[in-house]
Parts: structure tokens; C-alpha cells; sequence
């Protein structure tokens, strides 16, 4: 996932954190798409703490999904949430 650093930038405004934003922006790039912790953190280049930080606060929110399977806990996109079509929307033109 790479976007333009000027649009990069305007999420990080526009969602107040550089964590927020970089999560955002993979998931909606890969919108119905799980992923686990690590895989996060590697696919968007943050540490551990953010990465845990930022989507404690996004479960919590009901933006994304928390799914427990095994031994791995994964996230998704909750398509059911107010938010999802607005932030797809936004996050979608960061890749136009």
C-alpha cells in the first residue's frame, strides 16, 4: 500500500494521528480483507504500541471488527458501521 506523501499527510489532519491513518488506509484498500496484528504493523511501518493503540481505539469506535480465530486475532472493515462509507470514500481518494 503506498499513497502520495501529501496525501498521506492530509489524512494524518484529518484523523489526528499518523497510526489512524495509515490503518485506515490499509483496510480500506483492502476493504473485506482480514488481517492480524503483525501484519498490520508490518504493512504500515509502525511500532507494536501504535499499532495496538490504534485499533483498541477503532473496535471501540465499531469502525473496525475484532475477530478471534485460534490462536490469532484478526481485524476487518466494519461494513455495518456509520463510518465505513464516508471513511471509504475518504480513504479511497487517497488512492486515485
Amino acid at each position: 500500500m503506498k499513497i502520495s506523501a501529501g496525501t498521506e499527510e492530509m489524512l494524518i489532519k484529518l484523523f489526528g494521528s499518523t497510526s489512524r491513518a495509515r490503518i485506515l488506509a490499509l483496510l480500506h484498500a483492502y476493504n473485506g480483507k482480514t488481517f492480524y496484528q503483525r501484519e498490520i504493523m508490518y504493512k504500515t511501518g509502525l511500532s507494536l504500541q501504535a499499532t495496538q493503540r490504534e485499533l483498541n481505539n477503532l473496535v471501540d469506535l465499531g469502525i473496525i471488527k475484532k475477530e478471534e480465530t485460534q490462536n490469532r486475532i484478526y481485524y476487518r472493515i466494519n461494513e455495518n458501521s456509520l463510518f465505513c462509507k464516508p471513511l471509504s470514500e475518504i480513504c479511497g481518494l487517497a488512492h486515485d
